[in-house]
């Protein structure tokens, strides 16, 4: 189907993103954090960490050694974490030519149906270029209406078609419209997932208008946040340079959501949510 066919209906779906963050059914019990998760790291973990850093040399603690961003100790910068949801696209390219050239990563979650299926080759790329690869559900179901197996399938077929491109199955998931509820967690959890939520929103299936998008993302974004933006939609991608050149000369380091949990492991059953 074209994009101009199936923008409406994915709009449709998003328009309600905000109001989704407070209807979600997640308990306390589930919900955390990125500090918050870096804070209650297991001690085996906290210690390799800390290992790796010093490995890596002095200026570990500050991102500045591995173009990677493998280097980088939010615990100790002011990160933020970038992520696309929704592609990959006709954009895709275009976007990862950018965080290229200003040598950052972002997290990308995919869906499956009319992006994943279509467009094989960009999935290998961002996979290839040290982005995170992350699940966005095969169609853009609300799982919260969904039933056990429905959402099985939704985020299977995605683990499924991204580990056979890749050889590697993602470990994150965001819920569309970020609707969860227990149902959800406990399915997330069986199939070893941890949602992520999003702090930042330009609300860029409402608008083109890049210097608005910008704005919008620059006038939201605080230490430890997640920022949602969509490569599917044309004003998005072009207002990405701005944004990233603006957030370093804030002073935030701009990682993946992996990274930003960094030394915690995204835990399965679990809401991230800043």
């Amino acid at each position: 189907m074209p994009k101009t066919a199936r923008r409406p209906v994915i709009a449709g779906l998003l328009t309600a993103a905000s109001l989704a963050l407070a209807l979600s059914g997640c308990t306390p019990a589930n919900e955390i954090a990125p500090a918050d998760a870096r804070d209650d790291a297991p001690a085996a973990d906290v210690k390799a960490r800390d290992a790796q850093l010093a490995a890596d040399g002095s200026d570990a603690k500050n991102g500045k050694d591995a173009a990677d961003g493998s280097d980088v100790d939010c615990r100790e910068v002011k990160c933020v974490a970038l992520t696309f949801d929704a592609g990959p696209s006709e954009n895709t390219d275009h976007l990862l030519d950018i965080l290229k050239k200003e040598q950052v990563h972002a997290t990308f979650f995919m869906l499956g149906k009319n992006h994943i299926a279509e467009r094989p080759a960009e999935v290998k790329r961002i996979d290839r270029e040290g982005h995170e690869l992350a699940n966005h559900t095969w169609s853009h179901q609300i799982l919260t209406g969904a039933t056990p197996a429905e959402i099985t399938s939704q985020l299977s077929r995605v683990q499924k078609a991204v580990h056979d491109l890749t050889g590697k199955t993602p470990t994150l998931m965001r819920p569309p419209q970020g609707r969860t509820d227990e149902k959800v967690a406990k399915v997330s959890k069986e199939l070893g997932l941890a949602e992520v939520l999003w702090s930042v929103t330009a609300k860029d299936y409402l608008t083109n208008d890049s210097k608005l998008i910008t704005k919008r993302v620059l006038d939201q974004t605080e230490q430890d946040g997640i920022i949602l933006l969509h490569d599917i939609y044309p004003g998005t991608v072009p207002a990405v340079p701005g944004i990233l050149k603006e957030l370093k000369h804030r002073g935030f380091t701009i990682v993946t959501v992996s990274q930003l949990l960094s030394p915690a492991k995204p835990e399965p059953g679990m809401v991230y949510r800043p």
